[in-house]
């Protein structure tokens, strides 16, 4: 018998939308679930963005959204590393939106060394902790950088683990091709990662909602992060199949998602 459910957390790409556009039923899903006293938030672990830019792009989209209630894996790195490891010199591979971010938190971000020489690296003995996210503008010399900082013993943080990032035109390699890169070179696993499915993430979202996990309905597409997330925190979880994931996808899982839906409009009929 399903449970209660009091909040919904809901990823972003290839679940609410897809690019510039709201996918089919979101809107109209989203605000017939708050009409009915459900509290949302939305969890990206794309970190190309500030919060405040995504809860623009979701109220731009017809789904009224502030600031608090989007959590991104860049935020939740952010947060962690300035209570924990406030000191650490880091090293980014992404973009300047997570550095802006990081710096934010009062971190310390080793700026880039400009050159020619691709083969150029920043001396990895300034470099405490090497952090991977997506990054469009990934070279030679930041993946030989990285490497060398992690083979003389800095830290390994990542943003999410996510292979491929959901475009209109195709998905795109994401942080988790790089992880895999720096892995294989050094034979060590990453240390920390902020993102889907990482319990930091899950830590942040019932904060902010206030709801126990017990309570709350975890909707993505990812069966490897959104689903694998909620299920490991006790939630409820609902795989939507208008991003990544198919519906045998799903069914082959030893514990497949409690629901398995076509699009948002989908949550509407569902018992909870």
């Amino acid at each position: 018998m399903p449970r209660p459910i009091d909040a919904i957390i809901f990823d972003l790409d290839g679940t609410v939308y897809l690019g510039e556009d709201a996918l089919p039923g979101a809107v109209e899903a989203i605000a017939e679930l708050r009409r009915r006293g459900k509290r949302t938030l939305f969890v990206s672990n794309k970190p190309l963005s500030p919060r405040a830019v995504y809860a623009a792009k979701l109220t731009r989209l017809g789904i009224p959204t502030n600031e608090r209630e989007v959590i991104t894996s860049a935020y939740v790195l952010g947060r962690h590393l300035a209570s924990s490891a406030p000191h650490l010199r880091l090293y980014v591979i992404g973009e300047e939106s997570l550095r802006a971010e990081l710096r934010g938190f009062g971190l310390t971000v080793v700026d880039e060394l400009m050159g020619q020489n691709h083969q150029e690296v920043i001396n990895p003995t300034g470099i405490d902790a090497v952090v991977v996210a997506l990054d469009r503008t990934l070279d030679y010399r930041k993946l030989n950088t990285a490497y060398q900082a992690l083979k003389a013993g800095a830290h390994f943080f990542a943003t999410n683990p996510d292979s491929t990032c959901p475009m209109p035109g195709g998905d795109i390699p994401d942080a988790g091709a790089t992880i895999a890169a720096l892995e294989h070179l050094t034979g060590r696993r990453v240390d920390l990662l902020a993102g889907k499915p990482s319990p930091l993430t899950v830590q942040v979202a019932v904060a902010e909602l206030g709801v126990e996990p017990s309570r709350c309905l975890m909707v993505g597409d990812r069966l490897d992060t959104d689903i694998r997330m909620g299920r490991e925190a006790g939630m409820m979880t609902a795989v939507v199949l208008s991003g990544v994931s198919s519906r045998a996808d799903a069914e082959r899982m030893t514990e497949p998602p409690d629901w398995i839906i076509d699009n948002l409009e989908g949550l509407l009929a569902l018992e909870m």
